[in-house]
């Protein structure tokens, strides 16, 4: 046996089968790639953008499509219906019922604000937006959330620092978020970016850190006054209407008791007048008829009746009307 191997020999015709069969092979894989690539998917929630030779020929909505393979076209998926968000001062690291954030220095950095009085406030809040159209998403600008974000910083600092610190704290949240959206959107309208600001929501409004406590007496403070103010109104509220209705009763039974004596008044006059033209016709019998009048209105509240005669020494009792005893004495 020979101390080296013999290397088998090939035949031209061998070669040219091994070349033949990884040619077939090569075609293959190239045609089973190019099928493949041929074919892609949209998502329900947004749309694909087809660009071919970098040129953008068409919009596909959801479902199954074609394009031409080997990178001739290329689909860029966009979230079109799915609202988008972006986070100022944190970052959540784990969305679900109790969500879980993170805040560093640098995202501290980023919501640190001067306001109008020259306090320094952290403002954490976050942009909802929605891409209303995808090519314009895409192309207009190269980077269009790290656009959004610093429109959206740039304008939140301005308005922040148009107003005092207080407000801000407080009262001025749902004004300065809607404020922030507004400008937002129009400075982004003029920018040709295609997307819609749905939303700007302040998440946490603070003090820094080693000015809380005494940021948050005043806080209480004045939640304090505004309490006492609302008792106060409430009591107003309850009083001044009740008062009124008082003062029309009193005025009501004024009116009555007025009309009363007035009608009263009027008719003693009418019966008086009446008595005078009737007793200026007949002097006499009018006046024993007012005396026998006056004799029947009397005589009924008398307890005792006597009758004095001359010459009797003593009253004689004609009627007791009292306690039925008879009583002597002159009355």
């Amino acid at each position: 046996m020979s101390q080296y191997q013999q290397m088998p020999e090939f035949s031209p015709e061998s070669i040219r089968n091994s070349i033949r069969l990884g040619a077939i092979v090569a075609v293959a894989l190239l045609a089973l790639a190019g099928v493949r690539s041929m074919f892609f998917t949209v998502e329900p929630e947004g749309k694909s953008v087809i660009q071919r030779f970098g040129k953008v020929i068409d919009i596909k909505g959801p479902g199954l499509h074609f394009k031409l393979p080997f990178g001739i076209d290329r689909a860029t998926f966009v979230p079109t219906e799915r609202v988008l968000k972006e986070e100022f001062g944190f970052r959540t690291t784990q969305a679900a019922q109790r969500s879980q954030y993170e805040k560093t220095q640098a995202m501290t950095d980023e919501s640190l604000m001067l306001t109008g009085d020259l306090n320094v406030i952290d403002v954490e809040w976050v942009v909802q937006f929605r891409v209303t159209d995808p090519v314009k998403y895409l192309f207009q600008v190269r980077e269009p959330r790290e656009t959004i974000r610093d429109v959206s910083e740039s304008v939140m600092r301005r308005i922040v620092g148009n107003r005092l610190g207080s407000e801000v704290l407080t009262v001025g949240r749902v004004e300065i978020a809607h404020e922030t959206r507004e400008d937002m959107q129009e400075i982004l309208k003029n920018f040709n970016l295609g997307v819609h600001i749905e939303r700007i929501e302040l998440q946490d409004v603070t003090p820094p850190g080693k000015v809380k406590p005494a940021f948050n007496e005043v806080n209480e403070a004045r939640q304090q006054r505004e309490r006492l103010i609302n008792e106060a109104e409430k009591q107003r509220n309850q009083i001044i209407p009740r008062a009124r209705g008082q003062a029309d009763e009193i005025i009501a039974e004024a009116e009555a008791y007025r009309a009363e004596r007035t009608n009263q008044a009027r008719g003693e006059a009418a019966r008086f007048l009446s008595l005078l033209e009737a007793y200026q016709e007949q002097p006499d019998i009018t006046a024993r008829r007012f005396y026998l009048e006056m004799i029947d209105e009397v005589l009924p509240k008398m307890r005792n009746i006597y009758i004095l005669e001359e010459g009797m020494n003593a009253p004689l009792p004609l009627l007791n009307l009292g306690d039925g005893r008879l009583s002597g004495g002159a009355r």
